[in-house]
């Protein structure tokens, strides 16, 4: 009984939880919850709590309902009362309605008539837009017919760009536009062809015209003197115009329009590179057909004159067009050109110039070249060559002069080997103009009297001068310095003096039977002409405006040349004082080692003392001789005795020379300048003599004042202290006291000093290496 009463109790329980979830589950998932119902054995019961707890809520509905009913009465008698008044809105609606119908007839006729009108508005201006779009192809379209009638390519193809590019897209698509767009790359084929012909005439014209060109541009060079006061000539540099107005010619013989309007033209067309390829390659072929020159141009100065003409105009042509279109040529490509001109025109001249044997000929020749080269260096081509070339010219317009004066010396200076008679001051005064004569005992003897030397004297010097104004004639406007064109002239009178004079002189010794007489008058005539060099050096000078005695100016070999045609006869009495000059020298011994001396003045060597006093005694008999043969053997012996020093010094058996025997050897050098310096002979003029001691002097100066710093900052100037030293022989030398200071390591105290020598000994060394690899490779 007792688990009886349990069990219902939990039935009741159960059931109770089933109604709790059917009150509050969704009834989409009340299945499952019933079904525990049915699956348990007392569903009856539930049937009954649950009709239990329906008559539960059924109650509370009626409670709630009786509770609202007035209200709800009350509600449906305001909604009839409604009713009533939504139909007599209804009526009134519907009355609207009639009459807005009514008025509204009249008013959709209105707006229907207004769309019909705004449709046509439309329209209309649609097509006033499309004509707008369409007009200015038809009206850009007809320009550009006009403007290929009157032959204006370049505007017509900017036309034709322009209604390509923008009419055409914004008219549409119309068959007109169609026909122009398909017409399009026929015009250009056109335009292009038309220009290309145009360039051709112009490259044809240009060809035609480059000799009158380059005549007009030389002329006004000629005639306005453009850079004739330019001194040197102008650096290797990149093309650059000098300030030089253009030369009037280019522009007035040749109309450069189509070149311009056909850059232009293939530039819009996009084929700027191809137009420049072909202007540059047609320019190249007519290069090389201007820089050809002539087989017979040699012959006359004309067919010259007509080649420079032809490559100058064609350098101005191609100047004017790179400074007046944008890199249709460059710089790069006329440099090249030009580089290539300058090539053929250099490798012509030299081989036609060659073939010329007349100076005057190849004067004229070098002043053409002078012009074109100016005219071509005021448009800024670097000219530098070709007055490189000039000078090369200059040295076969030498020779040509070289073998007609040959020709002069020995047939037109014929000689009696006598001394000029004069009986007047008439005849004095034309000889004298002829020649430098300065001496004061000949000018103060009555007349007749005679002149020391015979005819051939003044003949060969008025031919020396006449050659040096030859000379002159070809240096001028090379735009080079005074100091250049003294030395051009002065070397080119070495050379006539040493090898066409001298020559000449050995000729007519060896040509003749002379005697002692005509040997002497050789000595006479030889030593005027050498005294006459100092007047030959300042005819130069006055000429050029470079003094003689710079530093920079070649010194003339008259003084040589003469000499040794005077050796010839003077060959028993000098040869033999040179040979005892070198008994005497054979009896030095000097002391190489020698240390320094430690004070006052160092006495010359016995051998030299009896040298001095053996020459002194032989020159004291030297005035019996005629003319200058005492100055010639004078000259000679003291020159013999500065080489003989200058040898024992660089002697290779001598392989150590200590300063101590440089000192000695100074003293010696003094000696032999006191000995100089007493005039042992009259007739030298200043120091003359001394000359011969300049060399070894400058030399001993050097080591035994040990002025380095001197010699090695002033060294190639003209200004230089130690001019005569050689620094191969300074090297030499130094070399010898190098090995000296090194084995000279006696006393250890002075071991420090030794090497601070040795140092410095080593440091010059060096030093004159690098002066002798900078100025002597």
């Amino acid at each position: 009984t007792v688990i009886t009463c349990q069990s219902l109790v939990e039935t009741a329980a159960e059931h109770e939880r089933i109604l709790r979830e059917i009150e509050s589950t969704d009834t989409n998932c009340i299945g499952p919850t019933l079904r525990s119902v049915y699956d348990g054995q007392e569903h009856g019961l539930f049937m009954e709590k649950l009709d239990v707890r329906i008559r539960n809520h059924d109650r509370e509905i009626e409670k709630m309902c009786n509770h609202h009913f007035q209200g709800f009465v009350d509600s449906i008698t305001e909604l009839l009362k409604v009713r009533g008044e939504a139909q007599k809105l209804k009526s009134q609606v519907t009355e609207t309605n009639r009459h807005l119908q009514d008025d509204g007839k009249e008013l959709m006729g209105s707006m229907e008539e207004l769309q019909k009108c705004r449709v046509q508005q439309r329209n209309m201006a649609s097509t006033i837009d499309k004509l707008s779009h369409c007009l200015p192809v038809l009206e850009m379209y007809s320009r550009l017919q006009e403007q290929m009638r009157a032959k204006r390519y370049y505007p017509a193809l900017r036309t034709l760009e322009q209604l390509e590019h923008t009419c055409l897209p914004r008219a549409g698509q119309y068959r007109f536009c169609s026909i122009m767009a398909e017409n399009s790359p026929k015009l250009r084929t056109q335009i292009r062809d038309t220009a290309m012909t145009q360039l051709r005439d112009f490259l044809e014209s240009i060809r035609k015209h480059s000799d009158k060109i380059g005549e007009t541009a030389i002329r006004q060079v000629r005639g306005h003197g453009f850079m004739s006061d330019l001194l040197t000539p102008p650096p290797k540099k990149k093309l650059q115009r000098l300030s030089q107005p253009e030369v009037p010619g280019a522009q007035d013989l040749v109309d450069f329009s189509p070149v311009y309007c056909c850059l232009h033209i293939y530039t819009v067309l996009g084929l700027r590179d191809v137009f420049e390829n072909y202007y540059r390659k047609q320019r190249r072929k007519q290069a090389r057909l201007v820089l050809q020159p002539h087989s017979n141009m040699h012959e006359t100065l004309e067919g010259y004159r007509r080649y420079f003409n032809q490559i100058a105009g064609f350098f101005v042509v191609e100047d004017h067009v790179l400074h007046t279109t944008q890199g249709l040529v460059n710089r790069a490509y006329v440099e090249e050109l030009w580089e290539l001109a300058l090539s053929k025109l250099i490798a012509a001249l030299r081989t036609h110039s060659s073939y010329c044997d007349n100076p005057d000929l190849v004067l004229d020749l070098k002043n053409l070249i002078v012009l074109f080269a100016d005219t071509l260096q005021g448009f800024g081509f670097p000219v530098s060559q070709l007055f490189d070339m000039l000078l090369e010219m200059r040295e076969q317009y030498g020779e040509i002069l070289l073998k007609r004066w040959n020709v002069t010396f020995r047939y037109r200076t014929g000689d009696n080997f006598s001394p000029i008679p004069v009986s007047t001051e008439e005849e004095y005064k034309h000889y004298t103009s002829q020649f430098p004569v300065q001496d004061p005992e000949l000018d103060k003897l009555p007349f007749p009297k005679k002149l020391p030397f015979s005819q051939f004297v003044p003949k060969v010097y008025s031919q020396l001068k006449e050659f040096i104004y030859a000379c002159l004639k070809y240096s001028e406007d090379l735009h080079l310095s005074s100091t250049e064109v003294d030395d051009m002239i002065r070397k080119s009178t070495n050379l006539l003096l040493t090898r066409t004079l001298s020559h000449c002189l050995q000729y007519a010794i060896k040509k003749k039977n002379v005697g002692l007489a005509e040997l002497v008058q050789v000595i006479i005539n030889t030593t005027h002409l050498e005294q006459s060099c100092h007047f030959l050096e300042e005819f130069i000078s006055n000429i050029t405006n470079v003094p003689p005695d710079s530093a920079n100016a070649t010194k003339l070999y008259g003084t040589s040349t003469f000499k040794d045609a005077r050796h010839a006869a003077e060959a028993e009495i000098y040869t033999n004082l040179n040979a005892k000059i070198d008994q005497f020298l054979q009896l030095a011994d000097y002391d190489w080692m020698a240390p320094v001396p430690g004070g006052g003045s160092l006495e010359a060597s016995d051998y030299l003392m009896d040298l001095i006093a053996f020459l002194n005694s032989t020159f004291s008999v030297f005035t019996n001789l005629p003319g200058k043969v005492a100055q010639t053997a004078c000259m000679s012996a003291c020159k013999h005795i500065s080489t003989s020093l200058t040898q024992l010094l660089l002697d290779p058996e001598v392989r150590q020379i200590s300063l101590g025997a440089l000192h000695q050897l100074n003293a010696d050098v003094k000696e032999c300048e006191g000995f100089a310096r007493a005039g042992p002979v009259a007739g030298f003029q200043g120091d003359t003599l001394l000359l011969a001691f300049s060399d070894l002097r400058q030399l001993l100066e050097l080591f035994t004042l040990w002025d380095w710093s001197t010699y090695l900052a002033d060294y190639g100037k003209a200004t230089c202290k130690y001019l005569r030293v050689n620094p191969h022989t300074a090297l030499a030398l130094l070399e010898k006291m190098k090995e000296t200071s090194r084995k000279n390591n006696v006393f250890a105290q002075f071991r420090k000093t030794d090497r601070d020598r040795q140092k410095l000994i080593d440091a010059i060394i060096k030093q004159l290496r690098n002066l002798i690899a900078q100025h002597h490779t």
